[in-house]
């Protein structure tokens, strides 16, 4: 092995997820990571080892990389596995090549022109219908038909490690008479995943289930910051608005689906049948353990939420194809999130809200403090890896935290 890889690294050689970094001598360029290193493409590059336009591995974001198409973004992540374990390879006696992870700065991944977030965890909408709705009949009558989603704020999606000031907005707290204004008392924290598209379509085509994984590129760990009690007071008629646009934060390395390939698993069972453009064969879904920490200032983390990406009710196929049914287009770089992922067991729940139950069950932490909601100071940090067997592959960490607001 040209490298050494420490054992369980979220970036194994089973991995190669691509990601923008700089570093004091080096101007934003497309990178490799592996094991607690990075591999400079655009160094690389200088060797003529690739066979296309390299200047685009200068560029600060992944675009045009992931526009050259799967075939050729495939094979360069082929070549690097076959190079990292070939002791004689380009990449042998070429230290510079590589830089430490420690010693980088990570970038925004993509830039996102449209992001869309879904609503797909059955438990999670079972458990916001009972707390919101009712508890007898929690579902919406259309959410076991279509996978329910929302157009979001592409601009104030973050990358990890840069902080958020608290959100203000209009409540409308129980008992008064008139809404007031002023920052959210109930800050929370949302686990998804995100998936990048990775091919344009036209306006008026439309993606199938079948095709769809032909236009997905790769997945980040994805927070949705929501502002529950700006929500509740906003979100009728027409859904998120103020409560959800002051922020996302999402991981810095893309994880391609060819790394997620060994994943795969069966999702839940779909009923009543959907109808045939959401219908689907294969295993959609992907086995990949998600947990929360929440670290108060000055002290240290307590681990409370784990989940896995396996549970979502509506894949990311399912999703695609239905955002796209109606003609609307996508292009290379934008997002789609998958919506709170939330089990069946109290520890699984996705979100503060879910966790606390409303507020009525505060969340004990390590230093003897305890959470409804997230507090100023508080760092969230989301963590996801698969594993099966020896192959390992992780996402790294998307981890933010809370200033008070402005």
């Amino acid at each position: 092995m040209i490298i050494e890889i420490p054992e369980n690294s979220d970036f194994s050689i089973n991995n190669i997820p691509f990601g923008i970094f700089s570093t004091q001598d080096r101007s934003p360029r497309v990178g490799v990571g592996i094991g607690e290193h990075i591999l400079d493409l655009a160094a690389l590059a200088e060797f003529d080892v690739f066979e296309f336009n390299t200047a685009l591995l200068e560029k600060d974001t992944l675009n045009d990389f992931i526009s050259l198409g799967k075939e050729i973004t495939t094979r360069v992540r082929k070549k690097i596995q076959y190079w990292l374990k070939d002791d004689n390879s380009i990449l042998a006696g070429k230290p510079e090549l590589f830089v430490k992870q420690s010693e980088a700065q990570m970038h925004m991944p993509v830039s996102i022109g449209d992001y869309t977030d879904f609503y797909s965890s059955l438990e999670h909408a079972t458990n916001v219908g009972k707390m919101f709705r009712n508890p007898e009949n929690a579902l919406l009558p259309n959410w076991k038909h279509i996978p329910v989603g929302y157009h979001g704020r592409a601009s104030s999606i973050i990358v990890s490690g840069q902080p958020i000031h608290r959100p203000k907005g209009q409540t409308m707290p129980n008992g008064v008479e008139s809404p007031i204004f002023g920052p959210t008392k109930r800050l929370d924290f949302e686990l998804e995943m995100g998936f990048i598209c990775g091919k344009d379509t036209e306006l008026g085509e439309s993606v199938s289930t079948k095709d769809a994984e032909d236009y997905i590129f790769g997945l980040v760990l994805f927070n949705d910051w929501s502002a529950r009690d700006i929500q509740k007071w906003e979100y009728v008629p027409l859904g998120p608005f103020l409560g959800k646009n002051f922020a996302s934060s999402i991981s810095p390395w893309v994880i391609t689906l060819e790394a997620l390939e060994p994943f795969r698993t069966n999702g839940p069972k779909q009923e009543p049948k959907v109808l045939p453009y959401l219908q689907y064969e294969g295993e959609k879904n992907y086995d990949i353990h998600l947990e929360v920490g929440i670290q108060p200032e000055n002290s240290e983390e307590t681990k409370i939420c784990q989940s896995n990406f396996k549970y979502m009710y509506w894949n990311m196929s399912q999703q695609l194809a239905h955002h796209t049914v109606n003609g609307c287009n996508i292009n290379v770089g934008d997002m789609m999130a998958s919506g709170t992922i939330s089990g069946q067991e109290e520890n699984s729940f996705g979100s503060m809200l879910e966790l606390s139950w409303g507020g009525t069950k505060p969340i004990p932490l390590k230093d003897g403090t305890e959470r409804k909601f997230i507090e100023d100071g508080d760092t969230i940090t989301m963590r996801g890896y698969a594993q099966n067997g020896d192959i390992r592959v992780g996402f790294g960490e998307v981890t933010t935290k809370v200033l008070p607001a402005k």
